[in-house]
């Protein structure tokens, strides 16, 4: 058998305030203007409390958010918002950016909804079903023969050679203000998660990518004070997170993997620019898991009536391993996995990919 899994704590952790700006509004009444939106249901998962050995799990499940099959509206229509509340550009601007699948869509449906056009690239490894979702939102796809880091450079160039705005969700030298926002944006899914619960979470499994939604958690709680155990999932063969953790000086890293996960929407080589500082301050444990785990995940959710794609159920896949694995008893003693635990997951997406669920689960979404 090959390796499992990856862990790293965090030795960086800071108690200060975190160098985040205050949104200029509300951003949850700015979501709840956009057509079809409501919040998502939070679901209590007691067997699987019970059989992980913790005291209560739930589950936010991003799979109905606006009818898109994803959490990534939240980010992307609120950045678009933003843009053109402060740019206010003299023609309507082509929005463009890179994607795994499930931000581009996010772009294109808000690009859509405001009479703009899209242009998404898609690294080359991207499923058939998520490039026509894509292209049901009226986006043009350009399929880029590369890595994710490749379709992001490569969404930058062409964006600057044709005058598009780029809407990107990770920050890199000379861009940062517009993954700013998507961040900001995410925040909503914590704050009705908050409310749904009727009390704080003791631990928050995060799955990351460049990292937008585990600063997007670290940003909310440390605003409300909670301050819950944050622990960032990322696979192991896009593990950027736990490989700059891990680095001597806590600084940014690339991940040494293939990127080519299951969890498509993880496959990420190198951590935001804006997103890891927050992420070092506030997120405690970092763990990479392979895929087999994502795939018990997946399973794990289906019998509890919970559909989740292979990122989505990124969370749980990280959680059954702490769970499970002899190797990371010490971490579950650390981090206090234990009968007082009050885990919250976040299932980011449905079914994505409905063909590779059929082949994890045995039946159709």
């Amino acid at each position: 058998m090959g390796e499992r899994f990856r862990y790293d704590e965090n030795r960086f952790l800071s108690e200060g305030p975190l160098a985040w700006p205050e949104p200029p509004g509300d951003v949850e009444a700015f979501h709840r203007t956009l057509p079809g939106f409501a919040e998502t249901r939070l679901v209590a998962l007691p067997d699987l409390a019970r059989a992980l050995g913790v005291g209560a799990l739930w589950v936010k499940d991003e799979s109905t958010r606006c009818g898109l099959n994803a959490f990534k509206v939240l980010g992307a229509s609120y950045a678009i918002h933003r843009l053109l509340e402060t740019v206010r550009p003299a023609r309507p601007p082509t929005f463009a950016t890179a994607t795994d699948g499930n931000h581009g869509r996010a772009v294109a449906w808000a690009a859509r909804r405001l009479g703009h056009p899209a242009v998404i690239f898609v690294p080359r490894n991207t499923v058939k079903a998520r490039i026509e979702a894509l292209r049901s939102e009226g986006a043009e796809v350009v399929v880029v023969d590369g890595t994710y880091d490749d379709t992001v450079r490569r969404a930058a160039a062409d964006a600057a050679r044709h005058g598009w705005q780029v809407i990107s969700d990770t920050a890199y030298p000379g861009y940062t203000e517009i993954p700013g926002w998507i961040v900001e944006g995410y925040t909503t899914l914590f704050a009705e998660s908050a409310r749904q619960m009727g009390g704080a979470p003791t631990h928050v499994f995060l799955q990351a990518g460049v990292g937008g939604l585990a600063a997007a958690g670290t940003v909310f709680y440390r605003r409300e004070g909670s301050r819950p155990t944050l622990v960032s999932v990322e696979p192991l063969d896009a593990d950027c997170l736990r490989e700059s953790i891990a680095s001597p000086d806590g600084g940014i890293r690339e991940a040494k993997g293939r990127q080519d996960s299951i969890m498509a929407g993880l496959n990420c080589g190198t951590p935001s620019l804006l997103a890891w500082p927050v992420i070092r301050a506030g997120v405690r444990a970092f763990l990479a898991v392979d895929d087999d785990y994502a795939r018990e995940a997946m399973r794990r959710y289906a019998a509890a009536s919970v559909v989740s794609g292979e990122s989505g159920a990124a969370g749980l896949a990280g959680l059954l391993a702490i769970a499970g694995e002899p190797g990371l008893a010490a971490a579950r003693r650390s981090l206090g996995l234990g009968a007082d635990a009050r885990v919250l997951l976040i299932s980011t997406e449905g079914a994505t990919d409905p063909a590779n669920w059929r082949a994890v689960v045995g039946r159709s979404p």
